[in-house]
């Protein structure tokens, strides 16, 4: 009876092995397959960053503004047409108003470019701790299958010593 049980616990081991190997090789892939789709958000997300980026810097901004735009305005020559001072006026106002829109537009797109990458950074801590939970399962069974091989290699040297 002894002889018997040998014969099928050596090969249920070594299947029960070659299950766990598989189990292993599944979650590697798994993971791999996430890892994957992670690099092609980033690689996404950096090139809309790269896109996203035409509004520069405070520098760039005032290199691409013409000079006259910010110097202060030239005394104007006295026109004696009515209503030529009310047109320069009211052309200075817009300018003045366009050039308030536009500093509003630069702040309110860099809000939200911020509130853009606090969002990515989230998803990205989502994305770090499922790759973590996924990696911890797996260490877990190869834990388990390490632990298994150790006990049917004490065991078959037990019954090698005994037979």
């Amino acid at each position: 009876m002894k002889l018997t049980s040998l014969r099928w616990t050596i090969p249920a081991f070594l299947a029960l092995q070659l299950g766990l190997l598989w189990l292993q090789g599944a979650q590697l892939h798994r993971q791999n397959q996430v890892l994957q789709g992670l690099r092609e958000d980033i690689q996404s997300l950096t090139e809309s960053l790269e896109n996203s980026q035409g509004t520069a810097s405070s520098d760039e901004e005032a290199a691409a503004v013409p000079a006259n735009f910010w110097n202060e305005p030239v005394p104007q020559k006295k026109v004696a047409v009515l209503g030529a001072e009310e047109e320069q006026e009211s052309a200075a106002k817009e300018l003045k108003a366009s050039k308030d829109s536009a500093q509003k537009a630069v702040k309110d797109a860099r809000e939200a470019q911020s509130k853009v990458s606090i969002e990515e950074n989230a998803r990205k801590a989502e994305e770090t701790s499922k790759v973590q939970a996924a990696t911890n399962t797996w260490q877990r069974w190869v834990w388990g299958a390490l632990a298994l091989v150790a006990v049917a290699l004490m065991a078959r040297s037990v019954i090698r010593r005994r037979g």
